[in-house]
């Protein structure tokens, strides 16, 4: 977990420290420092005017440019003449560029990330027209919103569902106005989505709002748990224990659940014959078996022309859902504390185990979420910086270097506060969620 999320901030960092530095060069300015991580320096390289270097805190990344308010507030030559190498001393349109090199880089990255996922692996989905051979699972916030076991979902704001999970897609959730159309007992009926829906599913119980009902055989069964040791078999079917029949995956863990520690009499299939089995449920109420859903996913595959709108599309997604939740949360609707993480968060959506399809999303969605976060207006972030420098281009007039200092300060102490509540915030969700 703590590896991949290194490996993604750096990947991350460093591009778009790049995206700073290479126009930079470019336009003649003299770069002095291109860090990923910030000090204490673990080790690093000088070559040409330039030091590379790796700090000790992966959670970041500088570029110091000769001339520029930046991080480090260091404006001890800012009284002397502007030299022609400096940042301040180069027109305001080179300036510009420089401070939105980075957010291109990460949009740029982004979109390349998620046009070769489209491209490579296409895209795997469950057809709404396989889950509604069964219906959908229920939990308890979606029962308190009118849905109800077994239904079966046919549209999203009145729009065809063709894939299931566009009916958990965030987006759908952030607009205004969203509703579901499903069958239930052969009629049409619509259920409205609360706006505070998106909020109540940060909270961990409501983490199983719906999924769909799980035909199931049984996979990989554990040889020392006790489904192992009663001779249960990859393939075999539990249709019933004791005496309750059982359909779907749901309710099988139900009633694991409701019988804890007890030894239950399982009626299984297997090639065409009923076997019973007695075993016992151990105290968390497993037996020791990995379940094979029988549902069948689809994938669909995109030529090369198709994946580059197709990536191009799922990158921005992610940017109009940035939007959609920052209008719920000024809203009122979101809670902020539920909505943000730090990096302890975003590394457990990483997981324990290393999978690079997982990864390459995630590096992909976090890459289009660094671009949207840092061209927000606030000083000390390049959006901050690209406010002045609009404001000087439109003007003519560059604002003092007083001001500059001081929005800079201002601007790192929101940054700071923002960043001891995200850590704040994930230990507090980690003791009590």
């Amino acid at each position: 977990m703590i590896a991949q999320l290194i490996l993604a901030i750096t990947i991350m960092v460093g591009l778009h420290e790049l995206g700073h530095m290479l126009p930079a060069k470019w336009f003649g300015m003299r770069v002095e420092k291109f860090s990923i991580g910030f000090p204490p320096k673990l080790f690093g390289f000088k070559k040409g005017e330039t030091e590379y270097m790796i700090g000790a805190l992966p959670l970041g990344g500088f570029v110091k440019i000769a001339g520029m308010v930046d991080e480090s507030l260091d404006t001890a030559n800012f009284s002397a003449t502007p030299q022609p190498w400096e940042y301040r001393a180069k027109p305001a349109y080179q300036r510009l560029i420089v401070m939105l090199g980075g957010i291109t880089v990460n949009v740029m990255t982004g979109i390349i990330v998620f046009i070769g996922l489209a491209y490579f692996l296409g895209e795997s989905y469950l057809p709404i027209s396989e889950v509604n051979k069964h219906g959908i699972h229920v939990g308890k916030l979606a029962e308190e919103i009118g849905l109800k076991e077994g239904d079966k979902l046919i549209a999203i704001n009145g729009r065809p569902l063709e894939r299931y999970e566009d009916a958990r897609n965030p987006s759908f959730f952030l607009e205004q106005g969203s509703y579901y159309t499903v069958l239930r007992d052969g009629k049409e009926m619509i259920i409205p989505i609360p706006p505070d829906l998106m909020d109540k599913l940060g909270d961990r119980q409501n983490m199983s709002f719906i999924e769909p009902l799980y035909p199931f055989a049984v996979g990989e069964v554990q040889p020392n748990m006790p489904a192992g040791k009663a001779g249960i078999l990859p393939g075999d079917k539990i249709v019933a224990a004791d005496g309750t029949p059982i359909v779907y995956f749901q309710h099988l863990k139900s009633f694991l659940n409701n019988h804890k520690g007890v030894e239950v009499t399982f009626t299984i299939e297997r090639n065409g014959e009923q076997l019973t089995k007695k075993i016992q449920v151990t105290p968390e109420g497993t037996i020791g078996f990995r379940p094979e859903f029988l549902l069948q996913t689809a994938v669909r595959k995109y030529s090369l022309g198709e994946s580059l709108m197709r990536g191009t599309v799922n990158a921005f997604d992610v940017v109009f859902v940035q939007l959609k939740a920052f209008g719920k949360m000024l809203r009122g609707e979101m809670s902020v504390t539920k909505s943000l993480s730090g990096p302890i968060g975003i590394a457990k959506v990483f997981g324990g185990t290393w999978d690079w399809v997982r990864f390459w999303s995630l590096v992909g969605l976090l890459s289009m979420v660094l671009a949207f976060m840092n061209l927000l207006p606030i000083p000390a972030l390049d959006g901050g910086h690209a406010v002045f420098l609009t404001y000087e281009i439109i003007s003519g007039r560059a604002p003092s270097q007083a001001f500059l200092e001081g929005a800079q300060k201002v601007g790192m102490i929101l940054l700071l506060g923002l960043m001891v509540f995200a850590f704040g915030n994930d230990i507090y969700k980690m003791i009590f969620n």
